[in-house]
């Protein structure tokens, strides 16, 4: 077989899958192939013995390797999927991630669909040229972000949102700034939901045909579709979920990140990258602008604005202060009673607010949570010793782990035979509220019926954290139950979590709403106050005294017994910790082990290539791998 004579060298990334094989690989050019094999295609190679995929990340003239290579065996496609931009992207979150370029890359491009790659290419439609900054004139550096992408400069911008205007039209302005420059935009969003209402919002302000949405949630022909628009050029805007944040928009000048503390931005997949990193990568090593927004800030968000790295785009005090609704809170407590299930002052609230009210309930279901209505002791399964509930009014008390009915059950420790539930969820409230408000409609959010939106009117809206549904002119009423509850759990993010699903509760309030929540007044002044920003400062000074993300790099280890003694052991960088090993889940001995090594972030990148190094070291050994995770969204 001859090669080509012009750059007969094919430098292809296989997907091999394995850790100490994670670098390109030469391979010569059949010439009858040499038209179709171009930088970015997908190309069939032998590798192993075996008919493997890959990229082609270059063509050269010369290759370094010795022996005889192996020819390109197939190209799959001409059409250039992977894009310099884009490998180096990748390259960069596989090493921040401990991670392989492999690994990145079935991320970063969607599986190839012939049919939507032989279809018809859309006339691309002319970039708009009029921009406004409507939306950004309550904000202090607003109309002189968008001033600032209109004229082809790259900002870098944390943006704290107040109620009133919405988000999804003060991004489409700053995309809109950043087309009339001559330049591209990514914007992501957190899930299904967002996308569908911001694609209205963006055709709107953008006009037709100058974007498209892509998530992993779409059939494969409509992902691959908007894939190859972007990747072709034919749009130079792209709408999406974590999936976009890899899109291969030329000439990128701006990327967008809306709420980037929700945790379906962590992707679950190896090499597990949050998408507000692998966006900070991309603008740091494209010189792009950033923008990123939310109603509440991470520690992550404000540790940059500290630094310097990025500017904050907020709102006058007074501006802000008359955004938020006037909230109001409660212990629950009435004359040194207990505390009740529907508190006096929300009773009151309620039948005072003759609009919308929402109700933001923890948790989801019916009776959550069982215990002994003599003892109080936790219902427990007498099968597994898991926790007890109860799915609805009608159905039998089961255990949560393995579905074990207990018609007749009998605490161990009282035998009293008589349950009580601390711990309600909506299904439950619902039904409280119903019996004391008749005439007005109920309904409930969460699990697997989440509401888009409900019609305004008298209507009470039960719903879960983050299934909030949302209502024209904002509700007339916000109420926050058993705030406590989601200060309960066991994660060392619990308080930055909770308070930016609050904040994104009360965002949803309309003007001169009012709210109400039920809790600890000492726990909830940032709500009092409606200071996000201050309280993701206390939050960030508190992580850097007990050296937790963002102030040092955390990584969790899962792996067998042998292999965690033996990373222990190991010396990493001068100042890395060995912390553990412990167990992965308390409740399930069989859940395995986790090491934690935590390293100052100057050390970060020097402790991720030595993890990688290990894992590379087992890999070549054909031992199995530890699931290493770099910088966890929970720990």
């Amino acid at each position: 077989m001859e090669r080509a004579t012009r750059l007969p060298i094919a430098r292809v990334i296989v997907d091999s899958g394995l850790v100490h094989l994670d670098r390109p690989f030469d391979y010569a050019v059949p010439a009858e192939l040499d038209e179709r094999t171009v930088a970015g295609c997908r190309v069939k190679v032998r590798f192993a013995g075996r008919l493997v995929d890959g990229y082609v990340l270059e063509r050269v003239e010369a290759t370094a390797h010795e022996g005889r290579l192996a020819f390109v065996a197939k190209v799959v496609s001409p059409e250039v999927v992977l894009t310099p931009a884009v490998a180096a992207l990748a390259r960069l979150v596989a090493d921040r991630y401990a991670g392989t370029l492999g690994d990145v890359l079935r991320l970063a491009i969607p599986p190839r669909h012939a049919r939507a790659e032989a279809a018809v290419r859309p006339t691309p439609v002319p970039a708009p040229t009029s921009t406004t900054d409507e939306a950004w004139t309550d904000y202090v550096g607003g109309r002189e972000l968008i001033a600032s992408l209109r004229e082809g400069a790259s900002p870098r911008a944390w943006w704290s949102a107040v109620p009133g205007n919405d988000p999804a039209t003060s991004v489409a302005q700053a995309v809109a700034a950043t087309l009339a420059s001559g330049r591209g935009a990514i914007v992501c969003v957190p899930d299904a939901r967002d996308v569908a209402r911001w694609d209205a919002v963006f055709a709107a302000v953008l006009g037709e045909g100058q974007h498209v949405v892509l998530t992993a949630a779409q059939k494969p022909a409509a992902r691959y579709r908007s894939f190859l628009a972007a990747a072709r050029g034919d749009v130079r805007v792209v709408l999406g979920t974590r999936a976009a944040a890899f899109a291969p928009v030329a000439d990128l000048g701006l990327l967008a990140l809306w709420d980037d503390g929700d945790d379906l931005y962590a992707e679950p997949r190896a090499p597990y990258p949050h998408t507000r990193e692998v966006m900070l990568l991309r603008a740091s090593s494209t010189g792009a602008g950033l923008l990123v927004g939310g109603h509440a800030r991470t520690a992550e968000g404000q540790s940059l604005v500290e630094s310097g790295w990025c500017t904050e785009i907020v709102a006058d005090r007074a501006t802000r202060r008359s955004a938020w609704p006037q909230l109001l809170v409660t212990d629950g407590v009435t004359a040194g009673s207990a505390p009740v299930r529907l508190p006096h002052e929300v009773f009151t609230a309620i039948r005072r607010t003759s609009g919308p009210v929402l109700i933001q309930v923890p948790r989801r279901g019916y009776r959550e949570s069982l215990a002994c209505q003599q003892c109080r002791e936790p219902a427990r399964c007498e099968a597994c010793q898991g926790p007890l509930v109860q799915p609805s009014a009608r159905a039998s008390v089961v255990c949560r782990w393995c579905a074990h009915e207990h018609p007749r059950w009998q605490c161990p420790h009282c035998h009293g035979t008589r349950l009580r539930s601390p711990v309600v969820g909506a299904l439950r409230t619902a039904e409280e509220y119903a019996r004391a408000f008749p005439g007005v409609e109920v309904v409930t959010s969460g699990g697997a019926t989440v509401l888009d939106e409900v019609p305004a009117g008298r209507v009470i809206v039960l719903s879960t954290p983050g299934a909030e549904p949302h209502v024209a002119g904002g509700y007339d009423l916000v109420v926050l139950m058993d705030t406590w509850l989601m200060l309960a759990r066991d994660d060392v993010r619990v308080e930055e979590e909770s308070h930016r699903r609050w904040f994104n509760a009360l965002a949803l309030a309309g003007p001169g709403a009012r709210a109400v929540a039920v809790g600890d007044p000492a726990q909830l002044q940032a709500l009092v106050r409606a200071d996000p920003t201050g309280f993701a400062a206390r939050e960030l000074a508190a992580r850097a005294e007990t050296h937790l993300p963002p102030t040092a790099r955390l990584v969790a280890v899962d792996a067998a017994d042998d292999v965690l003694t033996e990373l222990a052991a190991r010396t990493w960088t001068p100042h890395t910790e060995v912390l553990g090993p412990v167990p992965v889940d308390v409740r399930s001995p069989d859940a395995g082990e986790r090491l934690i090594l935590r390293s100052p972030r100057r050390e970060g990148a020097a402790l991720a290539t030595a993890l990688k190094a290990y894992a590379a070291e087992r890999s070549a050994a054909k031992l199995p791998l530890p699931r290493i995770q770099v910088d966890p969204p929970t720990f």
